[in-house]
């Protein structure tokens, strides 16, 4: 499956804590969540172990709404 992601949608992306491998694999392995207008959901746990914003997060969830 050829999956095209929108350099601004990775620069949002990047500026959240994600980057487009962990995108493309949650489409491709996450699980389905319910999505509106007609998109579609996916969802993905990672560990993560890091601070973020100064707080420590042993996950981090990657949530993906996509159109075919």
């Amino acid at each position: 499956m050829d999956i095209q992601i929108d350099p601004h949608t990775l620069e949002r992306a990047e500026e959240r804590g994600t980057n487009e491998h962990e995108i493309k694999d949650v489409i491709q392995t996450g699980s389905s969540i319910p999505a509106k207008y007609g998109h579609i959901g996916k969802a993905k746990v990672y560990d993560y172990k890091q601070k973020r914003f100064n707080i420590y997060y042993e996950q981090k969830r990657v949530e993906v709404f996509y159109t075919i």
